[in-house]
């Protein structure tokens, strides 16, 4: 149980401050958790990316798209942890400026993970819109 707790604790510090600085415009905190070592996708609401390049392309798109991030909550429904392989499931509810304009949007993410080096990682994240 002591990975399952270790992995929880990393998700609700490391990996939600990560997510809300991105929604503030700064992605550096995302790319510090993103594995460097392919493969590396992303299956975005808005973007796909397959391997470092593309996946770099989408933080930097991203970044320069979201401000002033009002809420930022992620509500976990499924995790588990397997070894160094780990998944999360779960909603993300934001209210943030896109491109100048303020607006809120739910999406439902799936993201696996690999422990590097004895850090969690991001490998792989699928976001699609909830409709309301």
């Amino acid at each position: 149980m002591a990975a399952n707790d270790d992995f929880l604790s990393w998700v609700k510090s490391t990996l939600y401050q990560a997510e809300l600085a991105l929604h503030n415009g700064d992605s550096a905190p995302r790319r510090a958790i993103w594995s460097r070592n392919d493969p590396v996708s992303i299956l975005g609401a808005w973007r796909n990316a397959f391997g470092q390049d593309e996946v770099n392309e989408v933080f930097a798109f991203l970044e320069r798209s979201f401000s002033d991030c009002i809420s930022y909550a992620f509500e976990l429904q499924s995790y588990d942890v397997s070894g160094d392989m780990a998944y999360t499931a779960g909603l993300e509810r934001t209210s943030v400026s896109v491109n100048g304009e303020p607006g809120s949007y739910v999406l439902r993410v799936t993201q696996v993970y690999r422990r590097e080096d004895g850090e969690w990682r991001v490998v792989h994240r699928h976001a699609d819109t909830v409709a309301e």
